[in-house]
């Protein structure tokens, strides 16, 4: 069964009912838990996501990010038969990049949704600059993007990471913004409150001297901690694509990109935005998330996130039994309602 509580929800909700990261060192401490030796196979990458699979071409859209000239790489994907004359745009998490939506940008287009998928700075085939990473930039990016493709309006799709993304692009778009998808958050408690900040340097650090394969499988791991049979050969392979990265001569690059990554992640909370989306939301994903702590904090604080949206906007949708990412442990529970819920928008 779907476990679903409604806030003020239309009848249209019943309907529905029917069908990284956190910080780094405590990802490097979990690494103790899986002392794997790296398959003598792995060769060193760039820190471009090369041999990513991307699931379509990437373009590239050029910035001017604190006196830097970057480069945003996205996907711009167009729907499947009959376009029904929305755009979906796909926020990945901070583990992954774009790659990782294959499964649900083809049970959009099916839909006849078109998808846009960025990699935002600092990630996948993007450019990985050393800047004060903030999530007011990723929403402007995005913005950036959606204005030179000419798309008006969007519903937007966050994981993980890009729940917070999601949530902060809404609350500053909300002119853009017809429906959020908030898919398994993280930062769903102020992660400020009982924790020093983590020190850059010190992460920056840790990263360069203990990213071994156990570390990088370590961090994926977390992810099925509800269920360990659910690690599958997507997983595998993504840690062969971090790791492979961590040996390559731009490592230290993507370190300090990482490093200062972890430090947003401290510092860019989004537990005030919530209360700000004008937008039908919903708080959607594996019941069994354990990134907060135990699932039933990771439950209680979707509960609240649902509710935090104003004038009846908030619906939860949580699924039983799956983990971080769903839609790679089981898609055939996690995409149906998560398109559903889309399809709603649809006029």
């Amino acid at each position: 069964m779907v476990t679903v509580t409604p806030f003020a929800t239309p009848p249209t909700a019943m309907k529905l009912a029917l069908s990284l990261s956190i910080a780094v060192p405590l990802v490097l401490a979990a690494a103790n838990v899986c002392a794997q030796e790296a398959p003598a196979d792995i060769r060193p990458a760039g820190i471009a996501c090369e041999e990513c699979p991307y699931p379509y071409p990437s373009k590239y859209l050029p910035l001017n990010v604190y006196g830097q000239d970057v480069r945003l790489a996205y996907m711009d994907v167009a729907p499947q038969g009959t376009a029904n004359g929305h755009t979906v745009v796909l926020l990945h998490g901070n583990n992954f990049a774009g790659f990782y939506f294959a499964n649900l940008i083809e049970a959009l287009r099916k839909e006849g949704f078109r998808v846009v998928v960025p990699d935002q700075i600092g990630y996948g085939r993007s450019s990985k600059p050393a800047i004060p990473y903030n999530f007011h930039d990723m929403a402007a990016n995005t913005r950036k993007l959606l204005e030179t493709l000419k798309i008006p309006k969007v519903m937007v799709v966050g994981h993980s990471m890009g729940g917070m993304a999601a949530a902060r692009f809404a609350t500053q778009n909300a002119d853009l913004t017809e429906r959020v998808v908030l898919y398994n958050p993280i930062g769903v408690n102020d992660a400020r409150i009982g924790r020093r900040a983590p020190d850059i340097n010190e992460t920056y650090r840790q990263l360069l001297t203990n990213s071994t394969y156990a570390s990088v499988k370590a961090v994926l791991l977390r992810y099925v901690g509800h269920n360990p049979s659910a690690w599958n050969e997507q997983f595998e392979a993504y840690t062969r694509l971090r790791y492979a990265s961590t040996l390559g001569a731009e490592w230290p690059r993507l370190a300090m990109a990482q490093a200062l990554i972890t430090q947003m992640l401290y510092v860019d909370q989004v537990v005030d935005d919530w209360a700000r989306i004008q937008a039908p939301t919903l708080a959607f994903g594996g019941a069994e998330d354990l990134l907060a702590g135990p699932a039933s904090v990771f439950q209680e604080r979707m509960k609240f996130i649902a509710g935090a949206v104003p004038n009846g906007n908030g619906r939860l949708l949580l699924l039983p039994g799956l983990g971080h990412v769903p839609h790679l442990e089981a898609p055939e529970k996690a995409l149906p309602p998560l398109v559903a819920f889309l399809k709603e928008g649809v006029r």
